[in-house]
């Protein structure tokens, strides 16, 4: 039995994501919501919030218990990116790309 919550268009590029999830991975997850309330990244505040509707969705929809609950897979797609226009010298104009992840965070329980 498995858990998911996803979250789409989130405003950072997924690069950033990644070194974060990559540390919570295959973490229990009572273990893995400390990581990311001390890790100072900017991805943590929108993973953490991933993690705890992932959590309840175990507990309300699968009647899964909270405390064996671990990270079995998290990853990161890239979503579509937002093209901005910085003006420069002499008319000419820089392209500045803002780019969007799209999270998928999976639970399960441990044997």
């Amino acid at each position: 039995m498995q858990a998911t919550a996803k979250t789409t268009y989130v405003r950072i590029a997924p690069r950033k994501v990644q070194v974060v999830l990559d540390l919570i991975r295959r973490q229990p997850a009572n273990k893995a919501m400390a990581i990311l309330k001390h890790t100072p990244k900017a991805a943590c505040e929108p993973l953490l919030k991933l993690l705890k509707s992932a959590m309840a969705n175990a507990e309300n929809n699968h009647n899964m218990d909270p405390e064996r609950l671990y990270v079995a897979e998290c990853n990161v797609g890239q979503g579509p990116t937002l093209k901005r226009i910085r003006p420069r010298a002499q008319g000419r104009a820089n392209r500045i790309n803002k780019k969007t992840s799209h999270i998928t965070l999976t639970l399960r329980e441990e044997e």
